[in-house]
């Protein structure tokens, strides 16, 4: 499997979308999803930027040429991806109940991370 078709697996797993449904909201066939996710097939450029976008991250993530999946340039936030997603690169060898645990676990931090930071920005401003 290619790193593109493990990354829009794990994408598409994370946010527990069905192949039928994922396919459906990116305007193409179940079957060609799943060529994707196998690598027997590469999508077509258009089809990449729709993947992207859908899931809100760059295409170098889905190259693998990133672990960061953020598609936005705050580099705070960028900092903080890179450190999450790359202590999580072994999560693929969990069982499903550790991986939701831990992916749980890294989401709350994140949100508890960005409202800390929304508080002392409205702090320094007042």
């Amino acid at each position: 499997m290619s790193v593109l078709g493990k990354r829009i697996k794990y994408l598409r797993e994370k946010n527990n979308f069905s192949q039928k449904r994922l396919a459906e909201s990116l305007g193409i066939t179940n079957v060609q999803l799943s060529r994707y996710e196998t690598g027997d097939r590469n999508p077509d450029p258009d089809t990449i930027k729709k993947i992207a976008d859908f899931f809100e991250v760059s295409t170098d993530y889905l190259f693998g040429r990133t672990n960061n999946p953020s598609s936005k340039s705050n580099e705070d936030d960028s900092n903080i991806n890179v450190a999450f997603y790359d202590g999580l690169k072994d999560l693929d060898k969990l069982d499903p109940d550790e991986r939701q645990f831990i992916l749980d676990m890294v989401e709350d931090t994140v949100a508890r991370f960005k409202k800390r930071k929304a508080e002392l920005k409205a702090k320094k401003n007042k």
